[in-house]
């Protein structure tokens, strides 16, 4: 009985792992269940033994990321970190789920738009959510002198665009390693607020 859950549980993972990559390839609305099932290898009805819907495949990616990224920043509460510290910290998480989970990472920013009423509004939630904390960071950074006097909102939002940006180095001939893009983009971002 184990082993069988265990089988399905890993064919789950391939189903999801594969619907990542398929959804950022196509985007979700042109990604068919029939050709998700065929990159898998099993028929397309079998495909509703391990999930319900095209739609709870997304979820599951969106919010395992999202879910990962608002970890990082609860933990940062206990860190024994400076400010400028914790956005570097967030910064670097935030590069390095580019690097390392970029096909899930790619569909959380790119196909959100498509999940369903409540998930969407959950999503929205937290996101502002996220964007807050980061801002409040940011805010306290300012008042103990650590951070340049910019806008908090500005600062998120130049951050994660410019993480976002690694998008395009996916897509490009340039040779950079991970770490000289990671260690550039932090000189670059944290050395522009350091007060």
């Amino acid at each position: 009985m184990a082993k069988a859950q265990r089988k399905k549980a890993s064919k789950k993972d391939l189903i999801v792992q594969k619907a990542a990559s398929m959804f950022r390839e196509k985007g979700f609305p042109a990604t068919s269940m029939r050709d998700l099932a065929e990159s898998v290898g099993i028929e397309a009805a079998s495909l509703y033994n391990h999930i319900q819907s095209k739609s709870e495949i997304l979820q599951q990616i969106i919010f395992r990321i999202s879910d990962d990224c608002n970890k990082q920043l609860a933990d940062l509460d206990n860190a024994g970190l400076t400010n400028l510290q914790k956005i570097e910290s967030v910064t670097r998480f935030h590069i390095q789920m580019m690097f390392q989970r970029f096909e899930d990472y790619h569909v959380m920013i790119n196909e959100w738009i498509h999940l369903e009423a409540q998930p969407l509004a959950d999503f929205i939630s937290q996101r502002r959510n996220y964007v807050q904390c980061m801002e409040g960071i940011i805010t306290a950074g300012i008042k103990e002198k650590e951070i340049k006097p910019i806008l908090p909102y500005i600062a998120v939002l130049t951050i994660l665009s410019a993480v976002r940006g690694l998008e395009f180095w996916h897509r490009s001939q340039k040779h950079y390693t991970a770490e000289e893009l990671e260690e550039n983009m932090i000189t670059y971002l944290i050395g522009g607020l350091k007060a």
